[in-house]
């Protein structure tokens, strides 16, 4: 890698996803450009959206309640078509995912099925520092069931002096505790480190423990490609506003395992838009779920919501995760070595040097001038994200950023710092 623009353009030229930028709205203007490494909180919106969004005020208008099975895209397709595209994107099979709620409800509705405490199985295992809805689920899930926090909550963090967490200090966890824990949950990708956990040992340790394992995977779905199903992972949650470019506050999606979706005899919090489709509109009074993730649906979806999601699922459906793992690889790269070349005035990379424990985003650790920087960084049109007490998240997205971006954003940040 070369400390040069012309390297940074070269790069863009040589980019066989380069067009996948002019799918999406850049922030800013033209008087004022920003570069936008923020797709880590929410990702910037396909230009289709708003003519998709339109076309289905339209049918709205003019269908009203026929909406739901007119010919073109019947609003009640909208999330099997939308939970098959997102099977291929998590590496499952298109009964194991559901689209519907947001994370944390998910997570709720997925525990309530899920966490079973009994006997001296009742602990929870989780990452130390994990994304703080995910804390409060857990230990409201502990408290639903009559258990003190401080005794069924096992938090794993780094240790001193460092700042992500070692494999083997959670299996070392997972196998001290043994047959007390019910589950085992982590992130993905730690939302504020960005380190990359790796899945497919922690469910393998859970498992041979006798415990379930499951994932929040806000911060790597449509990050990096995922095989939730071959690496026999339980249960997965994640939001659709971050990668995937669904919209604020966009629908949320969920995965279980066909070894438990299939039991339509699973306790389950019920709702009509779970039941078996073909006796849906039945209206009986007794609960029929459907085969699969679906049959943890409870209510009507949201359409308008889904519209933004499935706009960029196309996008998605045009390219591969591989492929957007390797520019991402090759974009964060970049980014670090640009950082590294800053010499003393470098600020220290939390996420790790490891581009396989890593997804898209790097965590810089400024200390407590991270807040100022930060603010400086958005006045001159470099948006990041600013984390208490002194981070700094960079994260250029594969489907539309550039090496010249990150090329133009580390030239700023020298200035700022007076490197």
């Amino acid at each position: 890698m070369e400390n040069t623009v012309e390297f940074a353009r070269r790069m863009d030229a040589e980019d066989p996803m380069r067009f996948f930028r002019e799918e999406f709205h850049q922030p800013g203007s033209a008087e004022k450009p920003q570069i936008y490494f923020c797709g880590n909180s929410l990702g910037l919106q396909p230009k289709s959206v708003q003519e998709d969004l339109l076309r289905e005020l339209e049918d709205w208008k003019f269908y009203g309640i026929d909406g739901f099975h007119k010919p073109r895209a019947p609003w009640v397709d909208y999330p099997r078509e939308i939970a098959d595209r997102l099977a291929e994107i998590v590496g499952a099979n298109p009964k194991e995912v559901a689209v519907m709620n947001a994370l944390t409800a998910n997570l709720h509705f997925l525990l309530c099925s899920l966490y079973r405490p009994d006997g001296k199985r009742y602990r929870i295992l989780v990452e130390a520092g994990a994304f703080p809805s995910d804390q409060y689920a857990v230990e409201t899930q502990l408290k639903f069931h009559g258990i003190d926090p401080a005794d069924g909550l096992i938090e794993i963090g780094p240790r001193e002096g460092e700042y992500l967490v070692r494999l083997e200090d959670i299996t070392k966890a997972i196998r001290q505790y043994g047959d007390t824990i019910s589950v085992v949950l982590t992130g993905g990708v730690n939302y504020y480190t960005g380190q990359l956990f790796d899945i497919e040992a922690i469910t393998a340790e859970a498992h041979r423990a006798g415990a379930l394992a499951g994932f929040d995977l806000a911060h790597a779905v449509g990050n990096l490609p995922l095989r939730l199903h071959d690496w026999d992972v339980d249960f997965a949650v994640w939001c659709s506003y971050k990668y995937l470019n669904g919209g604020p506050g966009s629908v949320g999606g969920a995965f279980l395992h066909e070894r438990i979706s299939r039991d339509r005899k699973r306790m389950r919090l019920a709702g009509w838009w779970g039941n078996e489709e073909k006796t849906r509109f039945d209206m009986k009074k007794e609960f029929e779920p459907q085969a699969g993730a679906g049959g943890w649906q409870t209510s009507t979806p949201p359409v308008f919501n889904m519209v933004a999601i499935r706009s960029s699922l196309e996008i998605f459906g045009r390219t591969s995760m591989q492929m957007i793992r390797n520019k991402s690889i090759l974009l964060t790269g970049y980014l670090e070595f640009l950082l590294r070349e800053m010499g003393p005035s470098a600020p220290e990379i939390i996420t790790g040097p490891d581009p396989m424990s890593r997804g898209a985003q790097l965590s810089l650790w400024f200390g407590e001038p991270a807040a100022d920087l930060h603010r400086r960084l958005a006045e001159a049109g470099i948006v990041s994200d600013f984390r208490k007490p002194g981070v700094i998240r960079m994260a250029p997205a594969p489907l539309y950023n550039r090496f010249e971006e990150v090329f133009d954003c580390v030239a700023l940040l020298r200035t700022l710092v007076g490197a």
